[in-house]
């Protein structure tokens, strides 16, 4: 780890990531050692510089890179790296917007749907950052996020999720979302549609307060209120839903508590510069296990340490 890099914390007092802007970054002395260790093969270095820059600054370093060798940084990590790492090193040169799109489309690809990730990237993001999302996805991709994503699911579900991508605040009163989320429980069949046109158009302390009214009516959690009345996908993505609204780091701590490489990767990417301390203290009141401790006892080498710098330090 560069010894500098623990000066930036000053740079960047109170923010919740774990990678902070580097000080006194010089792209050129960056894109130069790295023009050097891809002709070694020096995959520790790699991953030494590219941990220790925040994202704005991995665009300056692979821009100056293209400008000094006319060769593109990503297709130059691809001929030396491979496997998990390259996969990560990768992630780390987009943008943050073009991540959360390729992940997205990486849902929608091979055999069958990724519901949990697409969920997860869904019910994290703001309805701003998800017009960005889908603004990249066209350009990387040619084709129309909305499309695709009703392409891939059906139904209730399929509402859900375009409700999601395309959400929008809009005022409303707590007792009156209360009084219709509840009133939909009571008919033979429980209408989804409130569920869904409510959880996905009100700001968060809002719908935390409706949440909260709902189970002191009911007398149950609002997980329990939604395993009993629904089912199927529709059922899991309400689920997940009322997670990210009650307590989003308890979900993603959770997320990466099934220790799934892609999900690793894309939560710990996606959430680096922004909350992932917050995480990371979540992942420990769940586990028992600080996540920096966790990622030892299953990953090594160039991998492992890579993930550990994104990870920071020890809880």
């Amino acid at each position: 780890m560069d010894a500098d890099y623990f000066k930036s914390h000053d740079m960047s007092w109170g923010t919740l990531g774990t990678v902070r802007p580097f000080p006194n970054l010089q792209p050129e002395k960056d894109a130069k050692e790295i023009q050097t260790v891809l002709e070694k093969k020096d995959a520790a270095t790699l991953v030494r510089i590219l941990t220790n820059r925040n994202n704005d600054q991995r665009q300056l370093i692979a821009k100056t890179y293209q400008g000094i060798t006319q060769k593109d940084l990503v297709s130059a990590l691809k001929k030396v790296l491979s496997g998990d790492l390259e996969t990560l090193l990768l992630a780390l040169l987009m943008t943050p917007i073009q991540h959360e799109a390729h992940r997205l489309r990486q849902t929608m690809e091979g055999l069958g749907t990724d519901e949990d990730t697409m969920l997860e990237i869904l019910c994290t993001r703001s309805g701003q950052k998800l017009k960005a999302v889908s603004a990249a996805y066209k350009e990387l991709y040619k084709k129309d996020l909305e499309k695709d994503l009703k392409g891939e699911t059906s139904g209730d579900f399929a509402k859900l999720v375009v409700a999601l991508l395309n959400r929008e605040n809009v005022p409303g009163v707590v007792q009156r979302d209360i009084e219709a989320l509840s009133a939909s429980l009571n008919q033979k069949k429980s209408d989804v549609s409130p569920w869904i046109n409510i959880l996905t158009s009100r700001d968060s302390d809002h719908l935390n307060r409706v949440l909260m009214g709902v189970e002191l009516e009911r007398g149950q959690l609002v997980d329990q209120v939604l395993e009993k009345h629904f089912t199927g996908d529709i059922r899991l993505g309400l689920r997940v839903l009322a997670q990210c609204i009650q307590n989003p780091f308890l979900y993603l701590a959770q997320r990466l508590k099934t220790t799934k490489t892609p999900v690793l990767h894309g939560l710990m990417v996606s959430h680096c510069e922004e909350d992932l301390l917050c995480v990371r203290a979540a992942y420990i009141k769940l586990t028992g296990t600080s996540l920096y401790t966790a990622l030892q006892k299953q990953f090594k080498g160039n991998h492992l340490q890579a993930l550990l710098a994104l990870c920071r330090s020890e809880d």
